[in-house]
């Protein structure tokens, strides 16, 4: 954008004024100066031109924008801290559609937002796109779903495996029981279905895993029994069924589902 002043200094102070930026923060040009006349009068006017140089936060934050754009989200995309990590805000309508399922497309956004600010640096800069305060909500979520399950962990001396979860989220359970007298964590399985185990100190050598990331859809299968396609007593194919193409006959009892701590962060508390 072109500004003019009486001289060339009051055309830059004009245009950074409208622009809001520090003169650090702008690319300045200098298009015409007033030239002096008789007895050193200035004539004309100053004419310069005045660019934001455009940052790492002002990239990023226009890629973001445009990512919401093509996917169709009415939300808008803004820089809310600057300081060891750049964090973006998204402002919108419909956060249950852009937080996604446990927050995966949330995440999926930060992810190229990630890339697109890491671009041409050599130090890596972490980025967070979050959406209604939506990582603190779900960090607190995730910290009182472990302590319940180091309690838990505790009182039957066995390995409690949790539901496969982002690094992100693995590293908040891994945070929040690092400190604690009773149990450790492991991380196991490989990506996307990577999760944690809470091992107590003193467990029972002879116990089998207590799993507290399946659903009550995967329990009510394993408690589907006298039917065609059945997992128990008899349905063909069953899981606990001696038939031709059925599994080896299970003891192991089902386990019970903690998913719905695991929920969507409009639901988290």
């Amino acid at each position: 954008m072109q500004f003019t002043g009486k001289t060339v200094d009051e055309a830059i102070e004009s245009g950074l004024k409208e622009l809001a930026i520090k003169k650090e923060q702008a690319e300045i040009t200098i298009i015409e100066e007033p030239t002096k006349g008789i007895f050193g009068i200035l004539k004309g006017k100053a004419v310069v031109e005045i660019k934001k140089i455009q940052t790492e936060a002002d990239r990023t934050v226009e890629f973001v924008q445009g990512v919401l754009d093509i996917m169709g989200l009415p939300a808008v995309a803004e820089v809310k801290e600057d300081e060891e990590n750049l964090v973006i805000g998204l402002t919108t309508n419909d956060s249950q559609q852009l937080i996604g399922h446990r927050g995966e497309v949330l995440d999926a956004i930060q992810t190229l937002a990630g890339a697109t600010a890491n671009i041409g640096r050599k130090d890596y800069r972490k980025v967070v796109v979050d959406c209604e305060n939506y990582r603190n909500k779900r960090e607190d979520t995730l910290i009182k779903l472990a302590k319940k399950l180091e309690e838990k962990a505790t009182e039957m001396r066995r390995e409690v495996i949790l539901e496969p979860m982002s690094p992100y989220e693995r590293r908040i359970i891994h945070t929040a029981l690092a400190e604690s007298k009773t149990v450790t964590t492991k991380s196991e399985g490989k990506e996307p279905m990577r999760y944690v185990v809470i091992v107590p100190f003193d467990k029972d050598e002879f116990s089998k895993p207590y799993n507290a990331g399946r659903n009550n859809n995967e329990r009510k299968r394993d408690n589907h029994g006298g039917k065609k396609g059945g997992f128990k007593n008899g349905g063909r194919g069953g899981r606990n069924s001696a038939n031709k193409g059925g599994f080896v006959k299970s003891d192991k009892k089902p386990s019970i589902s903690f998913g719905t701590y695991l929920g969507n962060s409009l639901k988290d508390k």
